[in-house]
């Protein structure tokens, strides 16, 4: 019995306010009659501007903190080793409408601005996933706020709303912010879903389910990246491929981008130069020397060259130099 009324302790300090909560007019509600019904009383009758906000059980992504400026220098927040279990929501309201969500880390440090914060506790995740929904609309300023949002709840609710966002009846703009949430925020059943979109009719949506699985911590992305890379029906598929290649780690990476070097299409071998200068630790940078030593295509020479030249490595500027000496 004690060990379950010190869960419950816990518990309920996780989701009471912000303990770096400053500068602020704090009230704290209770959303357990109905978020809805709390949260637009809330929109219509207090003084403006103001802010909203609560906390939710979150999926283990890195949710941040805003660099700081203190005497003139500018600061990180709280950097997590191990991303928190839990997530900040916060809405701010100014003439009766929601102009901006947010999502940060509990631990930040959150300066109000003297403006009134209602605090609400009790609040169930559907409730919040089926309130932030309602902001998920073209050319609406919390679009982009209400995705993040939603898509960092755990749970499947928060899969199933991303879903539903992502589907064909869906706006265009909708459904290319699921696609991004997808990739980041929803593990394994976002990488399914993600496959699922390679071969939508609409490119766009293909294309940035593609850059999507840049984002993806899915072991199977590499492998799903390097085949688009190889064999993607148009060259702007494989050459977005071939860019998100140089955001994964693992010895695959450098085998596959030297195949797009040789690609027939020239925007995916210039994106392949650009891709071996970006690879982590400099480990394309011999391969780019290599290209220029051997490759017969002048065009792609010049690009390796270009790409050597603005990666600043060292071995590329003991490269030039060698070919400066034979050239005398």
């Amino acid at each position: 019995m004690k060990h379950a009324f010190l869960a419950v302790l816990a518990v309920a300090a996780a989701f009471a306010q912000p303990k770096l909560l400053t500068n602020a007019q704090v009230d704290t509600k209770s959303a357990g009659s109905g978020l809805d019904a709390v949260f637009h009383a809330l929109l219509t009758s207090q003084p403006q501007p103001a802010w909203v906000g609560y906390a939710v059980s979150s999926v283990r992504v890195s949710v941040g903190c805003d660099y700081v400026s203190r005497d003139g220098m500018n600061q990180p927040g709280v950097i997590h080793l191990e991303p928190p279990a839990q997530a900040v929501i916060l809405f701010r309201i100014d003439n009766n409408r929601v102009d901006r969500i947010r999502t940060v880390s509990p631990d930040c440090e959150i300066d109000g601005g003297g403006t009134p914060m209602h605090w609400l506790t009790d609040v169930n995740p559907a409730q919040s996933i089926a309130l932030l929904s309602t902001f998920v609309l073209p050319g609406d300023n919390s679009q982009a706020g209400a995705m993040n949002a939603i898509a960092i709840h755990e749970g499947a609710a928060a899969a199933d709303a991303l879903d539903k966002f992502v589907s064909a009846n869906q706006p265009q703009s909708v459904r290319l912010r699921a696609i991004s949430a997808l990739g980041w925020a929803r593990g394994r059943h976002g990488f399914d879903e993600l496959k699922s979109l390679l071969n939508d009719p609409d490119e766009r949506i293909a294309e940035r389910a593609i850059i999507a699985m840049g984002t993806s911590r899915e072991p199977d992305s590499i492998d799903t990246l390097i085949a688009i890379a190889r064999t993607g029906k148009t060259a702007r598929m494989r050459s977005q491929a071939v860019g998100e290649l140089a955001r994964k780690p693992g010895p695959k990476i450098l085998p596959a981008l030297g195949q797009a070097l040789h690609d027939q299409d020239p925007q995916v071998q210039r994106r392949a130069v650009t891709a071996l200068r970006e690879v982590p630790d400099g480990q394309g940078i011999p391969l780019l020397i290599e290209t220029v030593k051997t490759t017969q295509d002048s065009q792609l020479r010049k690009d390796a060259m270009n790409s050597l030249r603005n990666s600043r490595d060292p071995r590329a500027l003991s490269f030039f130099e060698d070919v400066l000496k034979a050239q005398k």
